[in-house]
């Protein structure tokens, strides 16, 4: 019962596999594949198929379990499923035979039957026999699966023949064919299923495997499965068919041929590969084991089923693979980030292109090894290469592997980072050249669109090589600056428009009608006119200009940083304590010059025998002086030693002077140059004010050689050096003399040391007291401008600099004390520093005895602000004004600087005030003495400022427009120290004596020390000053040209006034008809004749700003009136008609305070002026209009009523306050006025021709005439030409800049209207400079009716300069100059050979070739700058006329092409009309006067008066 209960158990089959088996003779050097069919079957997966199986065993392995002394092997079984589900068991027997390793013969067994008989028995029996795995399992069975074969014995179900279908290794396929067929034999006696595997088909021999299915076809139910134990093809098949032979009742399996199988098995293969792979990719980290990632995956099916298919050994070759590519992909990233990294590393160490341009590759890597940054850069490892070192690993460490630059891809870098910079550099100078090209086209206004600009630069050579972006970029950039040039131009106009906007109170809102008149004044300005396109922002600008004039706060100001209240508060902070600490210390040092130490610089040993020469004239160093004994510590130090600096100041010697003496040009050079060092040395480093004040005195020394050749040069430039530096010249006297040196020019030398000495210490006052700083005698307010180009400490530095300054109370952070004895006594002076827009409330509110003006003599804006401030100052407040520039030098080479300072001291003049200039690079302007006489003036209305301050206090101030000229009082000439001779002649005098050969200082004369005692400094240098009644020591040291002798008229009886003053008379009446008792006489009765007076010493006399130069005695009083020269005389009648007694007399009595305005006619016409351009469009009859009348015979360039004129008011008009206009009389002017400027509009806008403007305001019979006219066969040259170039060939070929540094205008026209009045004047004699000579010649062919190139042969020059062979471009410019008028070529060839001869010097004058021909080719070819077409062709003409003057031997002498510039500069032309002096140095100033240039007589008028 229980037996049929169990269940049934599954069949169980045994198959025996044979095949050929024996020793190698039989089955040669490999069996037929019987043991990897077997192992195949049992054990299908990849990890338990071993594909090496041996049958050579020793006798132990023979013996062992696993084979047991028998010639078969148990594989074990094997569970089968089959189609239909019924599971059977099948064991697996191989049948081999096993050869002995040391006979390799057969075993002997048990059986000793042959193979033949064994591998057909059916019954096998062996106890105890283990089943067979691999061939490592023999001998060591106890590590490997352990199982015996069932009950030790097994019946054969049936057999699978293996036949080797592949090559057979040293056996022939028909011997094994004949081995089968036996085998067959003895196998088909067991009546037991038989099948036949083809075995490696894999390897398979086509013949071969078809012989082998003839012999099964030829057996009756013989199969053949083609089977690959390798590739696991077949295999299970072959078994499962011989069970199904066996077991009828299952199903037949379909057998299929090898390769169709095999792609089956293949397909499996890939895709359990494929998704392999995909599980292994998951791990991105590559430093990943095997066996760490397997125990991961163990479990995925994925995972299990490529082991079985492929094994462990493919999974973990494939892993590992996955591995290697993780790594390289690393390091090939670490690779590309280290070349992406290169060139920044290249632009850090080798960014300078001219460095490496010509090195190579391993020159660049050493240089790269020296640089600083290199281990910044790189990381030089120990083991190479890097890519097998941890350092891939360091993955924060962004060095470059030094081993990587030995690649080629890093060598490409570098050559690329070459080529980068260089197109780089290429792209910036395009860059830049498109960014001057936009600079140059004029009409580009802020705020354009590139869109309207983009197609006048289509054909530029820079807009074409440089990106759509980059020209986008460049002009961006270039719109930002002129937007912002612009921007700053409009505001620096607001401020140079200050009356505009000051004359309303603080915290006042303007009106709408002030607003109109601002807007109406100002849109008349191309400043205003320039933000057209940004109105918006110019509205802006404008409106938080008006919030801060009427609402000034230091947060507030415009300037920023550069706020004066800011500056000064900061300054004093930090100077006046350091004052204080070292007062008494500095006093002390500088009290005693009984003992005065020298440094005497000199080169090749002048400084030496100057030394002797002085220790000559003392007695045991002792020497005496205007009756005072000195005792001398000379320190003579050759100019070339290398320890100058260290031995001029040492702790034992502190020189109060030092002399610098030379005998030429070079050793004068040579102490410029040194004592240049020794202020750069002393201001610099050391900031030693010792040093700093330093006073130097140049001496020339004799020359005894040749005392008349070079010792003119000397003096020149010596005292040219001298203006230069500020210090004084010493002359060698007049005379002969033995040596070097004279005791007067010794003397004269120290009584300058001595005088700078006491000047700079002011020792004659006693140690300062301070007082209560609460107390303070004068209360000063010096005011100065927001942004204005000087350092504060400048214009302080008179104060701080003085040892009698102290720090003002506490909490007065703007304010200084000064200790001063002003008169007899010592007073304190509070001086207080704000800046304009602060001193507006200060103006108003508070008490001040006093102003100082400071503006600055380069900025408009300045002089604006100082006008607007001071207009609105009470008349009763004096006033000092203080105009600031870099040197001298300004006034004489800047018309804007002249002009500006010109006209505050006209303003001074006309109110009454002090004028004085402050020079930044001068080393006498840090002293108080500048300040004395006005702190004396103020002193003196010390009371009267008091009263008036009080009862303004007590009562509203009004002013009636009956006041406001009733209070201008009459005063005398106020001495200038100007030398104005005409009205274009505003210069100030030069720095040094006219004294000629005589021995002249700088520096007073002891009898005139008294007089010169309180303002020393303003006779040191020149520094303009109007000191009242001071015309006793004041010096006029230009000597006026010649003038004609003025036609004689009567000193009496003077009947006929001059034109122009008549109507100042009648403007000075017109608001007060009471006074006038009789009609003056009408302006048009005037004879031309009786507009001239008797000059009045005209060279000897000192005059002021009003050139009062003429003069006429009055016949009933018997007196003298001056008056301008550029107006006619006055006389008593219309003196008492209109009012000027009475006005005279109240002056002398009390009065209301008035303001500056109506007492200046600048600043009152500047007001009126304003009024008028904003209200000119209201009416033709308004009252403040413009008169445009003309003087008769004597133009003067300005039309304008010099009262009326805002602009160089100076310039004309009598010494009178700002008079106003009878409104009648005003009215008829105008009319006829206004008709006249209607007919003149008219025609001008008829005449539309181009024709350049002349700047000549006289009429001349030679300038403006045609060329033709001015020469003649024998003098094909115009006289005026000639006498130029030969001047400038004589004198300046040597000066820098010449005909490229504008000259002085007044001198230009000079010289064109004295060569107008006589052909034969020596320009030699007129005291002119180089540059007003060369302007003068570029004016006279300026002027030509026709320019020198004639305007036909433009077209031709342009073509034939587009040649590129320069040969042939050459010959074709040689023949177009062949076609000028014979006239204009020889002027060409003149004028062009003298440039020539200027380019040779450019070594010293630095006027190329190139730079001539800027310079000059516009005054040659005269173009239309107005014709946009003409814009293109500007560079090529500039060109041509440069080619002509480098080629200038080739052109007109017949001479070779020279290759190039340079050549030109050192090759001079055959011609040489006038003989060229040696280089000197290039002249800055004017140079000093000669006494032999002085005319006895006057011959001329270079006025232009007659």
């Amino acid at each position: 019962m229980m037996a049929k209960n169990k269940e049934p158990r599954p069949p169980s089959y045994a198959v025996s596999v044979v095949g050929l088996s024996g020793t190698e003779k039989d089955k040669g050097n490999c069996g037929v594949g019987k043991s990897c069919l077997c192992n195949r079957f049992v054990r299908s997966k990849a990890d338990e198929y071993y594909p090496e199986h041996t049958s050579v065993l020793s006798t132990i392995d023979f013996g062992g379990r696993v084979v047991n002394n028998d010639h078969f092997l148990y594989w074990g079984d094997v569970t089968e499923c089959g189609e239909d589900g019924i599971d059977c068991k099948i064991h697996v027997i191989e049948q081999t035979e096993f050869i002995d390793d040391q006979t390799f013969l057969p075993h002997r067994s048990t059986n000793l039957q042959l193979y033949i008989k064994r591998a057909a028995a059916t019954k096998l029996q062996s106890a105890e026999k283990l089943m067979y795995i691999c061939t490592d399992q023999l001998g060591l069975e106890q590590d490997f699966e352990q199982k015996q074969m069932p009950e030790g014995k097994l019946n054969i179900d049936g057999f699978v023949l293996c036949i080797d279908v592949s090559q057979g290794c040293n056996r022939k396929f028909d011997d094994q064919l004949k081995f089968v067929n036996n085998l067959y034999i003895q196998l088909s006696k067991s009546k037991k299923p038989i099948i036949i595997a083809a075995t490696k088909c894999d390897e398979c021999v086509e013949h071969y495997l078809r012989e082998v299915q003839a012999f099964a076809s030829n057996k009756k139910n013989l199969q053949v499965v083609e089977t690959s134990a390798r590739f696991n093809v077949n295999v299970e098949t072959c078994f499962t068919a011989l069970v199904q032979m066996m077991d009828k009742t299952r199903g037949k399996p379909k057998i299929i041929p090898y390769l169709d199988a095999y792609k089956t098995q293949r397909q499996l293969v890939v895709t359990a590969t494929d998704k392999f792979e995909k599980l292994v990719q998951t791990v991105r980290d590559y430093h990943a084991t095997w066996k760490t990632v397997s125990n991961k995956l163990k479990n995925h099916p994925d995972y299990e089923e490529y082991i079985n298919l492929e094994g462990t050994k493919k999974a973990k070759n494939t892993f590992s693979k996955h591995i290697e590519q993780l790594k390289q992909e690393h390091i090939r990233k670490r690779r590309d980030e280290y070349i992406n990294t290169l060139p920044r590393a290249f632009n850090t160490l080798l960014s300078n292109l001219e460095e490496i341009e010509h090195l190579n590759w391993p020159e660049a890597l050493k240089l790269m090894e020296k640089r600083p940054d290199f281990q910044q850069c790189f990381v030089v490892l120990e083991k190479t290469p890097w890519d097998e070192t941890d350092h891939i690993d360091k993955v924060n460490d962004r060095r470059i592997p030094f081993d990587l630059l030995s690649t080629l891809e890093a060598e490409k870098v570098y050559q690329n980072h070459v080529q980068h910079l260089i197109s780089e550099k290429r792209r910036v100078e395009m860059k830049e050249k498109f960014k001057k090209t936009l600079e140059r086209i004029q009409f580009i206004s802020p705020g354009q669109p590139w869109e309207e600009v983009m197609c006048f630069v289509m054909e530029d050579e820079a807009f074409k090589y440089i990106t759509e972006a980059d020209s986008r970029e460049v002009y961006s950039r270039h719109q930002r600056e002129i937007v912002e040039k612009a921007k700053e131009e409009f505001q620096e106009m607001l401020f140079e428009h200050s009356e505009l906007f000051y004359d309303l109170d603080l915290n006042a809102t303007p009106s709408s009608d002030k607003m109109s008149e601002i807007n109406a004044v100002l849109s008349e300005e191309p400043r205003y006119k320039a933000l057209q396109k940004l109105a918006p922002d110019r509205e802006s600008l404008l409106l938080k200009h008006i919030g801060f004039v009427y609402h000034p706060t230091k947060e507030t100001c415009l300037s920023g940083q550069n706020c004066m209240d800011v500056k000064v508060e900061q300054l004093l902070a930090n100077s006046l304590l350091q004052l204080d600490h070292g007062r008494l210390n500095l006093y002390h040092d500088s009290a005693n010059i009984d003992k005065v130490n020298l440094f005497i610089l000199g080169k090749d040993g002048l400084a030496q025998e100057l030394a002797n020469e002085i220790r000559t004239q003392s007695t045991d160093d002792e020497y005496t002086l205007d009756g005072k004994i000195y005792e001398l510590d000379l320190r003579p130090v050759d100019a070339k030693s290398p320890y100058l600096l260290s031995q001029l100041w040492t702790a034992a010697f502190k020189p109060h002077g030092c002399f610098c003496v030379f005998n030429s040009i070079e050793s004068l050079n040579f102490i410029g140059e040194c004592i240049g060092k020794i202020r750069t040395e002393a201001s610099q480093i050391r900031r030693d004010k010792y040093m700093a004040s330093l006073p130097f005195t140049l001496i020339l020394a004799n020359q005894r050689e040749s005392v008349s050749k070079h010792l003119p040069i000397l003096r020149h430039q010596g005292q040219q050096l001298a203006n230069k530096l500020q210090c004084p010249f010493i002359d060698v006297p007049a005379g002969t003399y033995p040596r070097k040196f004279n005791e007067v020019q010794i003397k004269q030398a120290l009584r300058g040391v001595l005088e700078a000495v006491k000047h700079h210490f002011d020792v004659v006052s006693p140690v300062p007291i301070i007082k209560d700083l609460s107390e303070a005698d004068l209360r000063i307010v010096m005011c100065a401008m927001c942004g204005d180009p000087f350092s504060v400490d400048l214009i302080l530095s008179p104060f701080l600099d003085s040892h009698s300054c102290s720090a003002a109370q506490a909490g007065q952070n703007n304010s200084l004390m000064l200790d001063k004895i002003i008169g007899e006594k010592r007073r304190r002076i509070q001086i207080t520093i704000l800046s304009y827009h602060s001193s507006i409330g200060v103006r108003k509110d508070e008490l001040v005895h006093g102003y100082i003006l400071v503006y600055s003599a380069k900025r408009k804006a300045s002089m604006g602000m100082l006008r607007a401030f001071l207009s609105e100052v009470q008349d009763t407040i004096p006033v000092q004004l203080v105009a600031v520039t870099d040197s001298q030098a300004d006034f004489f080479e800047n018309e804007a600087i002249k002009e500006l300072m010109t006209e505050g001291e006209h303003i001074a003049t006309e109110i009454t005030a002090k004028f004085t200039a402050l020079y930044s690079l001068s080393q006498y302007h840090r002293q108080t003495e500048v300040f004395t006489l006005f702190f004396s003036d103020v002193l003196e209305k010390k009371n009267m400022i008091e009263n008036s301050y009080v009862s303004d206090s007590t009562r509203e101030s009004t002013h009636t427009s009956e006041d406001v000229f009733l209070h201008s009082p009459q005063r005398s000439s106020i001495a200038y120290s100007g030398y104005p001779d005409s009205e274009d002649d505003t210069e100030a005098p030069p720095p040094y004596s006219p004294g000629g050969d005589d021995v002249q200082l700088l520096l007073p004369t002891p009898s005139d020390r008294s007089k010169y005692r309180l303002d020393l400094e303003g006779n040191e240098y020149p520094v303009h000053s109007t000191p009242l009644n001071c015309h006793d020591h004041e010096r006029n040291h230009k000597v006026p040209p010649p003038i004609k002798p003025k036609p004689i008229v009567p000193k009496t009886n003077v009947k006929k006034l001059d034109p122009n003053l008549l109507k100042t008379i009648e403007a000075g009446i017109g608001k007060n008809p009471r006074k006038s008792r009789m009609p003056l006489a009408p302006a048009d009765d005037v004879d031309q004749s009786d507009n001239y007076a008797e000059p009045i010493d005209t060279i000897f006399k000192f005059r002021g700003i009003t050139d009062d130069i003429y003069a006429v005695p009055d016949d009933s009083q018997n007196r003298m009136i001056k008056i301008q020269n550029s107006y006619g005389i006055n006389n008593v009648q219309g003196d008492e008609e209109n009012g000027f007694p009475d006005r005279i007399s109240r002056t002398h009595g009390e009065r209301r305070p008035s303001k500056y305005k109506y007492k200046s006619k600048t600043l009152f016409s500047k007001a009126k002026s304003y009024y008028r351009r904003a209200h000119s469009d209201a009416s033709d009859d308004e009252a403040f209009t413009t008169s445009k009348t003309k003087r008769k015979g004597r133009h003067r360039g300005s039309e304008e009523d010099p009262l009326l004129s805002p602009v160089e008011t100076w310039k004309g008009g009598i010494d009178n306050p700002a008079i106003t206009s009878d409104q009648e009389l005003d009215d008829k002017k105008m009319k006829k006025k206004t008709q006249k400027v209607k007919e003149d509009k008219k025609q001008k806008k008829k005449t539309k021709t181009f024709n350049p403007p002349t700047r000549r305001n006289w009429e001349s019979n030679y300038f403006g005439m045609p060329l033709q006219d001015l020469v003649t066969p024998d003098k094909p040259i115009p006289l005026f030409v000639e006498k130029c170039v030969e001047f400038i060939e004589n004198t300046g070929l040597c000066t820098e800049g010449l005909y490229r540094v504008s000259g002085n205008k007044t001198d230009q026209d000079n010289i064109q209207k004295q060569f107008d009045q006589d052909h034969g004047i020596s320009l030699e004699s007129m005291d002119v400079t180089v540059n007003a000579v060369a302007g003068a010649l570029k004016a006279f062919f300026a002027d030509l009716p026709d320019p020198l190139i004639p305007y036909s042969l433009h077209p031709e020059l342009v073509d034939a300069s587009k040649i590129i062979d320069k040969t042939e471009r050459l010959y074709e410019l040689k023949e177009i100059v062949k076609k000028f008028h014979p006239v204009n070529y020889d002027v060409f060839r003149y004028v062009i050979t003298h440039l020539n001869r200027v380019s040779q010097q450019s070594r010293t004058n630095f006027m190329t070739a190139d730079n001539l021909s800027i310079c000059f080719w516009p005054t040659l070819m005269r173009p239309d700058f107005e014709n946009r077409e003409f814009l293109s062709t500007t560079k090529i003409l500039q060109s041509v006329i440069e080619t002509f003057i480098q080629q200038c031997q080739f052109f007109f002498y017949n001479g070779d092409i020279l290759e190039t510039s340079e050549s030109v500069a050192h090759q001079p032309p055959p011609s040489n009309p006038v003989q060229m002096v040696d280089p000197i140095i290039p002249l800055q100033l004017p140079p000093p006067l000669q006494p032999q240039l002085i005319q006895p007589q006057l011959q001329a008028d270079p006025l232009g008066i007659i």
